[in-house]
C-alpha cells in the first residue's frame, strides 16, 4: 500500500481537514489566489501546525498530472481502507440500513459521482468489490466533492457472500437490470434496502443477480436505451428517498 497519495479540490480538501486533519502532510497553494474557501483550509491548517508552500500554477498541474486541483494539493497519509467488518457494524446499528452496492464500476468519474449522490441521499453506506472496481484515488475524491471523507466506501473480497449476509441481516436487495419486469417506481423500497447497481457497460454480474431478492428497471420513454450508471444511481437512490420518508 502507498504509504502518500495525493488529495486536490477546494470540497475535498475542506472535508479531509474537517474530518481527517491527521492525513494530511503537506498543502501546495496556489500563489496569490484569496478567495474565502482557500484562505479557510489555509488557516485551519496553520492552526494544525501543517506545512503550506505557496506555488506557481504549473508547479501544481505537474502534481496532479494536468486534473483540476481548484488551486490546492496536498501530500496526505492514505486514508483507512473499509471491509466486511465495518459494513457488519453498520448493519447491526443501524435500524434502517441503507446501503448502495457497485458491481463493477471502474470508472473513477463515475464512483465519486455516485458515491457524493448517496452522501445527500443519507446512505449509510456504499459497498464495492475489491476486484474489476474503481477504488478511492485523486480523481475518485474530486469529483466525489467531499462525500469520499465521509461516507463509508466498504470493499469486499466476495460480493456474493456479502449480500447475503446483508439478506441475513434483514436487508431487501433490490438489483438493476434493463429485462426487469418490474418498474423502479412499482417496488417498495421503503425498509432495510441495499440497491445494486451494475458495471457501466454489462450490468450487474450473474452471481450477483441471483443473489437479489428483485430486480427492477428505470423506465424509457425516449430513444437511448440506458442512462449512465451515476445517473441512473441517483434517480433510484432518491425513490428509496422519496419512500422512506413517506
Amino acid at each position: 500500500m502507498a504509504q502518500q497519495e495525493l488529495i486536490y479540490g477546494l470540497h475535498t480538501m475542506t472535508a479531509v481537514i474537517e474530518h481527517e486533519p491527521e492525513r494530511l502532510i503537506e498543502l501546495f497553494v496556489l500563489k496569490g489566489r484569496e478567495e474565502e474557501r482557500l484562505l479557510y483550509i489555509i488557516n485551519e491548517a496553520r492552526r494544525l501546525d501543517i506545512s503550506v508552500q505557496f506555488c506557481q500554477r504549473k508547479t501544481l498541474d505537474d502534481k496532479c498530472s494536468g486534473e483540476q486541483h481548484q488551486g490546492i494539493v496536498a501530500i496526505a497519509k492514505p486514508g483507512k481502507v473499509l471491509s466486511e467488518h465495518d459494513l457488519d457494524s453498520i448493519l447491526k446499528n443501524e435500524p434502517s440500513p441503507f446501503i448502495l452496492v457497485l458491481d463493477g464500476v471502474t470508472d473513477p468519474h463515475n464512483l465519486g459521482a455516485c458515491l457524493r449522490t448517496a452522501d445527500a441521499a443519507g446512505v449509510h453506506a456504499v459497498v464495492v468489490p475489491k476486484d474489476k472496481s474503481a477504488s478511492l484515488s485523486p480523481t475518485v475524491r474530486k469529483v466525489a466533492c467531499g462525500a469520499a471523507e465521509v461516507i463509508p466506501l466498504i470493499q469486499v473480497t466476495n460480493l456474493s457472500r456479502t449480500l447475503k449476509a446483508m439478506k441475513d441481516n434483514g436487508v431487501w436487495i433490490i438489483g438493476t437490470a434493463g429485462e426487469a419486469e418490474q418498474s423502479l417506481y412499482e417496488c417498495k423500497l421503503s425498509g432495510p434496502t441495499a440497491l445494486v447497481m451494475g458495471s457501466e457497460d454489462k450490468g450487474m454480474r450473474r452471481l450477483t443477480r441471483e443473489n437479489c431478492d428483485e430486480l427492477i428497471k428505470l423506465p424509457m420513454a425516449g430513444s437511448v436505451s440506458s442512462l449512465n450508471v451515476s445517473v441512473a444511481t441517483g434517480v433510484c437512490l432518491y425513490e428509496i428517498v422519496r419512500q422512506r420518508s413517506v
